[in-house]
């Protein structure tokens, strides 16, 4: 049974068998906003781009590499001092399936709207943390869009084998007002990886305030 992290909670990377969990998925999941209607006539729906991204920290804190949409535009990243986006890390241990801007029109379809694959024995010996996070780039906040989740699982973009980890994101109270959320870290720790549930939600007006407040606030 997948284990539904809680905000806080530390777990190890291992499977049911014992094996060590190296090769997963981290997707997110949501829908866009949807609106009026009688019987479903006149209904609205409104696209919402979330982008789920990372950032890898080294052992003095400071930005080693990272994944984020490569549709940033440069400008607007060297105004923080940030490098264009890309979709592979060094050595490809990481790759982002793409940036969806619209999450489901139709419902639910069961599958992540975008996903970062992991090979951790790919991982450059420099890297000592992984973060992985949301931002938001609407004017809307996470208690409003549906069923916006995270999970970690083993299999590929296009099939789920087994999920190992979820965390909940949608219609969460606490939420109002929040377009960023840092989900968690992986970090190495006596030479294996381990996995932090971060939860931590901000207002954060765009993805380069959220990597800043990850080096300043959290990869120390």
């Amino acid at each position: 049974m997948a284990i539904r992290l809680e905000k806080g909670q530390r777990i190890n990377l291992e499977k049911k068998n014992g094996a060590k969990l190296t090769d997963f998925c981290v997707g997110c999941n949501w829908g866009a906003i949807t609106s009026g209607g009688f019987l479903g006539f006149g209904k609205s729906t409104k696209d919402v781009d979330l982008d789920l991204s990372c950032v890898m920290v080294g052992a003095d804190g400071k930005l080693v590499d990272h994944i984020y949409s490569p549709l940033y535009r440069n400008d607007f990243l060297g105004r923080y001092g940030m490098p264009p986006g890309k979709v592979d890390s060094r050595e490809r241990a990481l790759h982002h399936s793409g940036d969806d801007l619209k999450g489901d029109t139709g419902g639910d379809d069961g599958l992540d709207n975008e996903i970062i694959t992991v090979d951790l024995n790919r991982v450059s010996p420099d890297v000592q943390q992984i973060f992985f996070f949301l931002n938001n780039c609407g004017k809307e906040d996470f208690s409003q869009i549906p069923y916006a989740s995270i999970r970690m699982y083993e299999g590929t973009p296009a099939r789920v084998k087994e999920v190992f980890a979820s965390y909940d994101v949608a219609a969460q109270p606490q939420y109002a007002g929040m377009t960023a959320l840092i989900m968690g870290k992986l970090y190495r720790r006596n030479g294996e990886w381990k996995f932090s549930a971060i939860g931590d939600a901000f207002p954060d007006k765009n993805l380069c305030e959220t990597i800043q407040r990850i080096v300043r606030d959290y990869a120390k």
